[in-house]
Order: structure tokens, then sequence, then C-alpha cells
């Protein structure tokens, strides 16, 4: 069956996820959340998508979790597991984000606040529109930074900065997040599409195994000493290697035209 809060389109080896909630700024409600990891599963296992792109219908990215039950689950002045919710909801789709070895573009057409920031964060290129906007909207509602987002942003702009965007909770714009390195590029709102599409091609007729393979590195060196670092590089070049694109990028190279990588 078609997912009920998301559009998903496949073409030309490319993966579009639009959360599809646009009333509601695209807060994350259950359906959703078990949708998009239902979708992410699938997208994984399937051998002819090379890349994802995630983004929002209207004029939000996402609002993040959908607070419109708290009256239902705060009744009676009850204390409901929050961390019980993030491990069933939450846990699984961000690293499932991390896990898949395929590019993956968040697309920001509009604020991405609270958990829909920390989904954002998950991609592993963050492309955004002058109009879009980052929050970490946690403190607000006198909480912590969950799903990820203080293990992204410790490790994108430092202690020192993420602690300012999580106890102030403010709203920096895509340009300001740009130059914290928290977007990789900010365009014109008309000409989002256009760049986005450009960069999904790009990646989705690359090498895939060996993008996978780099994402693999990065994901994991962060926690290693350099020898370990070094070795770890080493043993997922000797798989790249072996590789159908590897050896096309070679003949290319030796008979002077463009590789035709076939994503294996």
């Amino acid at each position: 069956m078609a997912p009920e809060t998301l559009i998903v389109e496949e073409h030309d080896h490319i993966t579009k996820i639009t959360l599809n909630r646009p009333s509601a700024l695209n807060a994350i409600n259950d359906k959703m959340g078990k949708e998009l990891i239902a979708t992410l599963k699938e997208t994984e296992k399937n051998e002819t998508v090379r890349c994802l792109v995630i983004t929002g219908a209207g004029r939000a990215f996402s609002a993040g979790e959908d607070v419109s039950g708290l009256r239902d689950r705060y009744g009676a002045g009850e204390h409901p597991s929050l961390g019980d919710h993030l491990r069933k909801k939450y846990h699984p789709i961000m690293t499932r984000i991390r896990n898949i070895e395929k590019p993956i573009i968040a697309r920001l057409n509009g604020i991405a606040a609270g958990s829909g920031a920390s989904l954002a964060l998950a991609c592993d290129i963050r492309v955004a529109s002058e109009e879009a906007g980052l929050k970490q909207a946690f403190i607000g509602m006198g909480l912590v930074p969950d799903s990820g987002s203080s293990y992204f942003l410790t490790r994108m702009v430092g202690p020192g900065r993420a602690l300012e965007l999580i106890m102030t909770g403010q709203t920096i714009t895509a340009k300001e997040a740009e130059q914290l390195g928290l977007i990789n590029k900010v365009v014109p709102a008309a000409e989002l599409d256009k760049y986005t599409d450009e960069l999904a091609h790009r990646l989705a007729t690359g090498p895939t195994k060996a993008l996978g393979l780099s994402k693999r590195i990065v994901n994991r060196v962060s926690s290693l000493e350099l020898p370990e670092a070094l070795e770890y590089e080493a043993y997922n070049q000797d798989i790249a290697g072996r590789t159908s694109d590897h050896l096309e990028a070679v003949k290319s190279f030796l008979e002077k035209r463009q590789p035709k990588f076939s994503g294996k």
C-alpha cells in the first residue's frame, strides 16, 4: 500500500521521499514515523536506487515531533516515557539513514525544527532554500536534544556552538547554518529543485559502492585513533578496489574518456 504521510517517487536511480503533512508543517506523527522507516528499508534493499532525497511538502521541511496529542499523553499530570518513545520511533530512522550505503540528500525547502532538524542533520548532504532555517526546539519544551541532534551538532560545529544552539533554541537562517557548516549549499528558492536534481543525478551516476564505503568510513573514523583509522581506510579501499566501477574508472582514464559507472 502507498504511504499516507509520504510521497515516494523513483526515477533515474533516485528515490525522492517527501514528508507530506503540509498543514501540520510536516510534523512527524506515529504513522509518518512507521512509514518513513519502512520506506527507508525498502529503498536500501532496492538495487536500482543509487541516491535518496528527503524533503518536505509545502512551506516546511519538518516541524519535528507532532505534539497534537499532548493533552491525551499528559492527562492527569502523568509523565509518559519519552525515552521509550524515542527508542521505538526515532532511533531506527536515524540509524537507518546513517547506515544506508547510498548518498542521502536533505532538500530543505523550509524550517527544520526539533526532530525535523535531527532528520536533516542525519543525512549526508544538506541543500537549502534561502527561506529555510534550523531550530533546536527542545529547550522550549523543557527537554534535551534528541533523535541524534546532540551527536550531529557536536561533530559538525563543536561543543561550544552546539550548546549555544541547544540552550538558546534560536532559529538560524539557512545562510547562518551554511556558515557554521550545518548546510552544504544555500540557493534561491526558485533554484532549489534544479540544484538538488543536478546533485542527485551526479551522485546517482557515481560509483555507488565507493560512495557507500566512504560513508561507512566517515561514520567510523571519528571514534578511532589515527593508526586504526588508517587501517580501516585500507580495509575498505581493498573492497572498493575490487568493484566494477573502479576498473571502469581505470579503463576510462587510460582511454581518455568519461567513466560510465554502473553502481557495482
